[in-house]
């Protein structure tokens, strides 16, 4: 096996770069959540459920990177501050597509402002132009290995 097939120093490596680029994001993110009351997977949560009312648990387990399992403790959590509501019996099937109350759509506003200044934090190095083609070259990056994107509303 030559060197070429082996990742090598791990300085070098971009899944190496990436992993610590989202753990120090995430880090940020629960410092700037914490005020707030609010762990990574609830304000994902909330911003999906802002963006997209009536989500499916599975269809936030996706979009929030966490297991169904974890998002029902999240919603439930959500919903017992207030911040959430589910329907009591699935409307069609057994989803229970849940929705932000005006609480939790007030707390949203707050949370993703405080979320978007750990990004412009985080992307202030770079130059503006820089910014968008980061953000696009990480899109391709994904779509290389066959990760599919929630869209947008």
């Amino acid at each position: 096996m030559s060197g070429d097939e082996t990742v090598g120093p791990l300085g070098d490596s971009v899944g190496y770069a990436l992993k610590r680029a989202a753990a120090a994001l995430r880090g940020a993110m629960e410092a700037a959540l914490r005020p707030l009351e609010l762990t990574v997977p609830q304000y994902a949560c909330l911003e999906l459920l802002g963006q997209r009312p009536g989500l499916s648990n599975a269809e936030l387990a996706r979009g929030a990177f966490v297991t169904r399992q974890a998002t029902n403790g999240v919603l439930r959590g959500l919903e017992e501050r207030g911040l959430v509501t589910r329907p009591g019996t699935a409307p069609h099937g057994r989803a229970l597509p849940a929705e932000l109350t005006a609480a939790g759509r007030e707390l949203l506003r707050s949370a993703s402002t405080a979320v978007r200044a750990v990004e412009r934090r985080m992307l202030e190095p770079l130059e503006v132009g820089r910014q968008e083609r980061f953000r696009e070259d990480l899109a391709a990056c994904t779509a290389a290995l066959g990760e599919r994107r929630l869209e947008g509303p």
